[in-house]
């Protein structure tokens, strides 16, 4: 049965909600499910935005079926070639053959690379800048390499104004039944999941991300954005600037808050116990805006995640086999990887013969950009010990002078 919503009084969403994906890319808990999102034009022409993962397309095929009620359909607009978003196009073929295809070049290779039988005689490829009129619509198409994929690009209607902006402005978590951010408590609800989507799948981007948006205020004009249609998560439509905002502060690598996560390394409690010390240490000095994680039993993605939230960063772990804990020194490469800067970071290191941890996380630190290492520190054997307070005292003072000034 068809579930589809309108957007605007000719435009509709036609995708659909995926509850039984248990891990997004086979990495990213999905405790909330994930909506695949592809919007359909009515104008003198119809055009299809985007199609959708494969484990709902029958729904998605349903939703454009009922949305067309029987017209042809003319045009697809490919957005961006990710299997998730592309894996529906081989059965759009099969069922509206005639249709034409618009995408960027690159997407073009991709699409032979994934097996897709296009036909060239089927495919009008668009660069930055051209245009495309359906009739009262005109599409202006605008350039987003890697943002995440090289080939993506994003898709602007300049007759009313709905920007469709591929894996931009997406997020994790089901719309079930809603669609408007609008309809939602996003701060409460949505804007965790947003952030470890950003975080997680667009992160390391940051310099490109922040290009897409320069682009967007120049070629576009970010006054002339009435809607964002992504990819994944809901359609904006009030308070654009609410999570324009947000995307500059992650694209740019700024904290939203001043805060301190502290993340702990713990074999056998005594670490962890020593986190917890410093936790109450922090807020009796005022600092209570901490939050606490095993780094063992937290999904490095949402470690990563409120990374990008926090100004303060507090690393407590055990010394493993005279080295950094395995989880630990995974959760240090991923913020590599994601190109995270711009924190201060407190160590605190333990070892029972031989404690290295702190040295070694404070080498891998120093390859990541514009990050301040505190001086201050604390070097436990086995357990803290009464010895150890006044250095847990100065680190709690520089930690809060850090973070309160």
């Amino acid at each position: 049965m068809h579930n589809f919503r309108k957007v605007t009084d000719d435009l509709f969403w036609v995708g659909a909600n995926d509850h039984r994906l248990a891990l997004f890319e086979n990495i990213h808990p999905l405790y909330h499910g994930v909506s695949y999102n592809a919007y359909v034009l009515l104008d003198e022409k119809t055009v299809l935005f985007d199609t959708a993962d494969w484990a709902v397309g029958r729904q998605f095929i349903e939703n454009i079926q009922a949305v067309l009620a029987g017209r042809p359909l003319d045009y697809l607009v490919i957005n961006h070639v990710e299997p998730d978003h592309a894996a529906s196009i081989e059965e759009i073929l099969l069922r509206w053959p005639k249709v034409k295809i618009i995408t960027s070049p690159k997407a073009v290779i991709l699409l032979h690379q994934f097996g897709f039988p296009i036909d060239a005689k089927q495919v009008e490829e668009v660069r930055e800048g051209d245009t495309k009129c359906f009739g009262k619509h005109t599409i202006a198409f605008v350039a987003a390499p890697m943002v995440h994929w090289p080939e993506a690009m994003v898709s602007f209607d300049t007759t009313n104004g709905v920007l469709f902006s591929a894996d931009a402005f997406g997020s994790f978590r089901a719309l079930d039944g809603k669609l408007f951010a609008d309809e939602f408590d996003f701060d409460g609800e949505w804007l965790d999941d947003a952030r470890r989507y950003y975080t997680n799948i667009v992160g390391k981007y940051g310099p490109q991300v922040q290009a897409l948006l320069n682009k967007a205020s120049n070629i576009v004009g970010l006054d002339n954005i009435k809607y964002i249609c992504p990819l994944h998560g809901p359609v904006w439509r009030k308070d654009l600037g609410y999570i324009i905002d947000k995307y500059v502060h992650w694209a740019t690598y700024e904290p939203e808050e001043k805060g301190v996560m502290i993340v702990y390394a713990s074999m056998y409690g005594n670490t962890e116990t020593a986190a917890e010390v410093l936790a109450s240490k922090l807020a009796d000095r005022g600092v209570t805006n901490t939050r606490l994680y095993d780094v063992s039993s937290t999904h490095v993605s949402y470690l990563i995640s409120d990374l990008f939230k926090y100004s303060h960063l507090v690393l407590a772990s055990v010394t493993y086999n005279l080295g950094i804990f395995p989880p630990m020194h995974n959760f240090l490469t991923d913020m590599k990887a994601l190109n995270l800067q711009k924190r201060t970071v407190a160590l605190v290191e333990n070892g029972s013969w031989a404690p290295r941890s702190g040295a070694l996380m404070r080498e891998e630190l120093e390859k990541l950009k514009n990050m301040d290492i505190l001086d201050d520190g604390v070097t436990m054997a086995s357990s803290l010990q009464e010895q150890n307070l006044a250095d847990m005292d100065a680190l709690a003072d520089a930690i809060a002078a850090s973070v309160l000034k």
